[in-house]
């Protein structure tokens, strides 16, 4: 197989956006490098807000470059890209060979296009990587009509032909002259070299034959200096024109044909999803059941008795019929305290993404299966473990009050009380027979990969998993799995590891080689609640396919607080490689605080500060944007004390972080999805164990403001 399929095989596996959608708006057809723009020049126009575009480039001299690329903000971009040229890197003997380019981009939009002003972006193109496609530039684009017109300046490979003096030099000397770079360390940030070195200028224009076509010219400076330096011939530019054509093949899926340098020819794949924007709209959830209305207390005052509860056979009936209501609505009853005019339900959510639906829904079962003199409803969903965060305490007069209101979801919001489950008594708590003990198993699929393998950028496992959880009772968690494979190639992967560190990570490919059944994980946790506002964890057993040991965490989250708090220390042992039993002579100890911090608008900032298994200390920050449909979108970066040189290729760990929802494919509710991370490179420095059961993304959605920031949801 050629190698620059095997970089399209991989690019497909980021085709979470090659989803067809009814409407598209606002997307824009890309250049070569997976932003927004004409050929080898970016233009100064934005996606949609959070649009996800995933694009593929294949030239006839063998160069393939995938990008995906996130619109962070309405007018920020970030862009993750994997390239692949030949006969580039030397081997010796006066040969080359291939390289596998990973690098980072980000554009921020300066002005919008507003009347006669045009549109102004900067970018810095692969500003974290090799530097290979090291560019920065200022753009400004304005369209008239179906035309757009775009020009503007660049430097390192946009600075090639037609180059003049910076103009930035008149501020200081040091942007006259642009360092250089090392191909064999890449993966630092090369800040010391933006804006540096000669400039050049660069324009296109692009014009929408029809609404599916688009043709485009531009001039480009780059003159593949770069490559030329190297003595590499893989591009000999005989013009700066270059011409495309662009055509949407449906929603969504977009295909580019160009003409590049007067020497080469290049075809793009574009492909759109937008967490906003569902294949299937609002979504094929059913409608749920309506609030029961009470009769009127003075036209059937007997209805409102509070005999009930003396009666023996009374509180058992509403029990079951409370059951029955919520077992309608896809929620399973846990406990209950009951009285004349009280009721405490506690249940689980197993299907709804969020605990407002989930709440929603349990208050219209309450209004069906409970006496017309029960006044109070405190609602205390549980998560996956059997704990509770908060309590929300709702009137029922509300509940009927304000179901049809124009601003409902607003309304019960403000009529409604959260308090900490802890605070509530345990006595008169009434556990339903069949909630404990609980087992549930699953026999399904798994896949495992390894990507950006020098020698293979994409290798993947397929197999049978086998897998069980056991709970005896409310937060005691007992859950391993088997597993076999059955086809794959991670295990041909033979480069033995070079690393000065304890090898942590570097020996995840011995891993790989197991051919028969192997445990990933087998743990038991208790979580609990230690006080109010705080949660604790405890785990021991086989944590991860590659360490076993010991672990605690213990974390601070209070209701209606953007801020959290949470401490963890692990003792863990390298499992040996069949991962059975077994472990290997290599222990570490691990410790961490962790800062979490809600800004709003569905945007998460993680640092975490401490010890990692290499025995490196340092600090990892994580910046995600998550939506209310379970999409998640995130970027991380660690710097310990590990020096480049100490960490290897790549000079620092640092990823990106992705989950898709089934149901927003599907349209149905379902907590259901796909979550992995694109992670450049898999070195010593800055290893942290995968952990199951974490306790943050565990309890957050069960308190403000995730809580009422979903809110919205109340009455779906």
């Amino acid at each position: 197989m050629p190698r620059w399929t095997r970089v399209a095989l991989f690019a497909v596996t980021f085709v979470a956006g090659g989803v067809a959608q009814a409407q598209i708006a606002g997307v824009r057809s890309i250049n070569t490098y997976g932003v927004p723009g004409l050929i080898e020049t970016p233009s100064a126009q934005m996606q949609p807000d959070a649009e996800l575009t995933t694009s593929l480039t294949l030239l006839s001299n063998d160069i393939g470059r995938g990008q995906l690329a996130f619109q962070i903000l309405p007018r920020v971009e970030g862009v993750f890209r994997y390239a692949t040229v030949p006969d580039f890197l030397p081997r010796g003997n006066g040969e080359f060979t291939r390289t596998y380019d990973r690098s980072f981009d980000v554009r921020v939009q300066l002005l919008e296009e507003a009347g006669w002003r045009p549109a102004v972006t900067v970018g810095l193109q692969d500003f974290g990587g090799t530097g290979i496609y090291g560019a920065e530039y200022l753009v400004a684009t304005k369209s008239f009509g179906d035309l757009t017109v775009s020009g503007g300046i660049g430097w390192g490979r946009l600075g090639g032909r037609g180059s003049f003096g910076n103009p930035l030099g008149v501020l200081d000397d040091r942007f006259d002259d642009r360092p250089g770079f090392d191909f064999g360390q890449g993966g630092d940030f090369s800040l010391d070299r933006l804006f540096r070195g000669d400039a050049a200028l660069f324009a296109g224009v692009q014009y929408d034959v029809t609404d599916r076509l688009t043709f485009k010219a531009e001039y480009s400076p780059d003159e593949y200096r770069v490559e030329q330096a190297r003595g590499r011939d893989i591009i000999d530019p005989e013009t700066p024109l270059n011409f495309g054509v662009d055509y949407a093949i449906r929603p969504g899926i977009r295909l580019g044909l160009q003409a590049i340098q007067g020497t080469a020819v290049g075809l793009t794949f574009q492909f759109a999803a937008n967490p906003k924007r569902a294949p299937l709209g609002s979504g094929l959830e059913e409608t749920p059941r309506p609030v029961t209305l009470r009769p009127d207390f003075r036209e059937n005052p007997e209805v409102w008795s509070r005999g009930w509860v003396a009666d023996p056979a009374g509180p058992a009936a509403v029990r079951t019929a409370l059951d029955a209501a919520l077992a309608e609505a896809d929620l399973e009853l846990v406990a209950t305290r009951l009285d004349a005019t009280q009721a405490e339900i506690r249940f689980r959510n197993r299907r709804y993404t969020t605990e407002a639906q989930a709440i929603g829904r349990a208050a219209r079962a309450a209004t069906a299966a409970l006496p017309p003199s029960v006044e109070t409803l405190i609602l205390v969903p549980l998560n996956a473990v059997g704990t509770a965060g908060s309590a929300v305490i709702l009137q029922r007069s509300d509940v009927e009050r304000f179901e049809n209101a124009p601003d409902g979801a607003a309304q019960i919001l403000a009529a409604s009380r959260r308090v900490d489950a802890v605070a509530l008594p345990d006595e008169g708590l009434v556990t339903e027979p069949e909630a404990y003990p609980r087992f549930r198993w699953a026999l399904g699929p798994y896949t495992a990969t390894t990507t950006f393998d020098p020698d293979n950028p994409f290798r993947i496992d397929v197999g049978a998993q086998l897998s069980g959880r056991y709970q005896p009772a409310p937060g005691i968690v007992l859950d391993g799995a088997v597993r076999q494979k059955i086809a794959g190639n991670r295990d041909e992967y033979d480069r033995r590891s070079n690393s000065v560190l304890p090898r942590v990570r570097t020996n995840t490919y011995l891993f790989a080689k197991e051919d028969g059944p192997f445990i990933p994980y087998l743990t038991a946790n208790y979580i609990f609640r230690p006080a109010p506002d705080f949660h604790g964890r405890l785990s021991a057993g086989l944590l991860e396919t590659q360490f076993g040991g010991v672990s605690a965490e213990v974390l601070w989250k209070r209701d209606g607080s953007p801020l959290a708090i949470g401490a963890e220390v692990n003792r863990v042992r390298q499992r040996e490689f069949d991962m059975a039993f077994g472990f290997r002579d290599l222990d570490a100890t691990t410790a961490f605080v962790t800062g979490y911090y809600d800004h709003g608008n569905g945007f998460l900032s993680q640092l975490d500060v401490g010890r990692y298994l290499a025995g490196d200390e340092g600090a990892t920050y994580e910046l995600t944007r998550e939506f209310a449909n379970g999409w998640r979108i995130g970027a991380y970066a660690t710097k310990t004390n590990v020096t480049a040189e100490e960490f290897g290729e790549g000079s620092f760990d640092k990823g990106i972080s992705l989950r898709i929802p089934l149901g927003w494919l599907t349209g149905q509710q379902t907590q259901a999805g796909s979550a992995f991370t694109i992670q450049p490179i898999l070195r010593d420095g800055g290893a942290r164990l995968n952990l199951r059961n974490r306790l943050y993304p565990l309890v957050r959605d069960q308190s403000a403001p995730d809580l009422s920031d979903e809110w919205g949801r109340f009455w779906r």
